[in-house]
């Protein structure tokens, strides 16, 4: 395989894999790790990196093992070298699923199971949500001078899309009625709209995998259902991978006098995205002590916190260690917790 950075030897990466459900083993091995002082039984298998390809070709990219990537690179790799650029960008490019959202199976619902499903009153916001992330991203694709970098945030774009799509699918599929929105139409600060989408990102996916965990854990959706979306959780843990050492690559080769502003923008969209996920925006309730109670399961407040905390940290750690990490959310809550009941 050839690489898309001069002097960079040719990638493999090497996964530790277990099943998770015999049905999507045929498709997809998805990554057990140590959790709670359970080992998992592991078996060792090989993904060999992508080839550098048209964007119009990626659906015909043969499927093969994703989510768990270490860059066979030994040695320290330094934050912002062209190492740490091939690193981070064959993260993603190395691990895309080819799944298709029109061949996706989705289980029949009847019951109470499809009225907690179509009652859910948030699917006119997430297909929104996920219209205007593939604009944001898909923009500062277009706008990036690197050619590696600019492949994998084009790959992220399409995965953007195909999550609205994935989500168009389901509610075609059960009958979910979704307000009609008009065309997003982006402001022209192309990085601080893909600052914006990628913090956001950070803070929903740290309660959005506990939540996903309860869910399942809980029976509140069929196991096929939370099944099915699997691949897009995951996909999320590998953008949030890719936003975060981006954002440490493009500080750490600013020239000086640049490195304060762009360090500012990062506190102002923390703080943005977390004061409004936290209700001061809406002067709603926080996500945190909501979003537990709408998968059907009774769960004290702290006990939800060390779910997502475990479920952050297992989906992160699936990657090579080697790559930075979010960690500004886990640290506070970590801090907090001694304070959260339950």
């Amino acid at each position: 395989m050839q690489s898309n950075t001069p002097g960079i030897a040719p990638v493999q990466a090497e996964a530790r894999a277990t099943p998770i459900r015999p049905k999507r083993l045929a498709a997809m091995i998805n990554i057990a790790l140590t959790t709670g002082g359970v080992q998992p039984t592991m078996c060792v298998i090989k993904i060999t990196a992508l080839k550098p390809r048209p964007m119009n070709s990626i659906a015909q990219i043969e499927r093969y093992p994703v989510t768990a990537w270490t860059w066979n690179h030994p040695g320290p790799v330094k934050i912002g070298s062209e190492e740490h650029k091939s690193m981070f960008c064959r993260m993603l490019l190395d691990t895309f699923d080819p799944y298709k959202p029109a061949e996706l199976e989705w289980p029949e619902l009847t019951g109470d199971a499809l009225a907690r499903i179509t009652g859910m009153p948030f699917w006119t916001v997430a297909v929104e949500t996920e219209d205007k992330a593939s604009v944001h991203v898909a923009k500062q694709a277009a706008q990036t001078s690197d050619p590696l970098i600019r492949e994998a945030i084009e790959l992220m774009a399409f995965e953007e899309a195909r999550h609205q799509r994935v989500l168009a699918a389901l509610v075609a599929r059960y009958g979910i009625v979704i307000e009609k929105f008009p065309p997003y139409v982006p402001t022209p600060r192309t990085e601080w709209n893909f600052m914006s989408t990628g913090y956001g990102e950070c803070l929903d996916s740290f309660f959005a995998f506990g939540l996903f965990e309860l869910a399942n854990r809980s029976g509140y959706f069929p196991p096929e259902l939370v099944e099915t979306f699997e691949p897009v959780v995951q996909e999320e843990a590998r953008h949030l991978m890719f936003f975060v050492n981006w954002v440490a690559y493009t500080q750490a080769n600013l020239p000086m006098l640049a490195k304060p502003w762009f360090g500012i923008k990062r506190l102002i969209h923390l703080a943005s995205n977390g004061l409004s996920r936290l209700g001061f925006a809406t002067g709603e309730e926080d996500f945190a002590a909501t979003g537990k109670d709408s998968v059907g399961i009774d769960i004290d407040l702290g006990a939800f916190v060390d779910l997502c905390l475990s479920e952050n940290a297992r989906r992160m750690g699936q990657v090579d260690p080697r790559l930075v990490r979010p960690t500004i959310l886990p640290t506070t809550v970590r801090a907090l917790r001694r304070f959260i009941p339950g």
